[in-house]
């Protein structure tokens, strides 16, 4: 009698371990797949962030040049005030050095509205601002300020995929604990649970980290 009840005993412990194995192959399976597409997506969010970091660079060069430009002119500016001030032009020459003037003034102006714009972006100035044009159309500049933000945003949203894979990870390697584990359901039941529960904590950040993204 004793023995049948051992036997029974150890039959149902193996068909617990069994199932316990098989429910474990899957959820390693299932969560696996949602890892590898969230690497997938996460792989598309760090390349636009790269995008985005790039242009910041190089905007900010374009701004600078622009800062160059700007301060080139307002020195030939005061130089052309200079020369009249102080009496070295003649008076019929005056005339003339006063259109250099304003045309200098012009550009001073044009300079500063082109790197407003490529500062702050097209649609910030509104279409009556818009002096800068990109590949021969205006209203097309994404500022500088608007390329660091989707940088951060992208870089944001690219840690939380960091983190729900690093779950997913853990998720996994629960895993296979589970299914190497004989004879031991509780344990094996226990690991099921921390699988699923690190797998939806994983799935929660993939998916937060997607909604953040721009």
């Amino acid at each position: 009698m004793s023995q049948d009840k051992n036997y029974r005993e150890t039959v149902e412990v193996s068909v617990a371990s069994e199932k316990a194995e098989a429910i474990g192959g899957v959820l390693i399976a299932i969560f696996a797949a949602l890892m590898a597409i969230s690497q997938m997506v996460n792989g598309e969010l760090e390349e636009e962030m790269m995008i985005a970091h790039n242009n910041v660079v190089s905007y900010s060069n374009w701004y600078q040049s622009k800062s160059i430009k700007e301060s080139l002119k307002e020195s030939e500016y005061d130089y052309l005030n200079a020369l009249i001030s102080t009496g070295i032009v003649t008076e019929d020459k005056i005339p003339i050095v006063e259109e250099k003037i304003k045309a200098v003034q012009y550009k001073i102006e044009k300079y500063g509205a082109e790197k407003t714009e490529i500062l702050n972006g097209s649609a910030s100035v509104g279409q009556d601002n818009w002096t800068q044009d990109l590949e021969g159309e205006l209203g097309k500049i994404t500022g500088v300020k608007e390329w660091q933000e989707l940088a951060a945003s992208y870089d944001y949203a690219t840690k939380k995929f960091d983190y729900g894979m690093l779950f997913y990870q853990i998720c996994i390697v629960l895993g296979a604990v589970c299914i190497i584990i004989y004879d031991n359901p509780l344990l094996q039941k226990s690991l099921i649970v921390l699988m699923i529960i690190f797998g939806i904590i994983g799935s929660i950040l993939s998916i937060y980290g997607y909604v953040l993204a721009p």
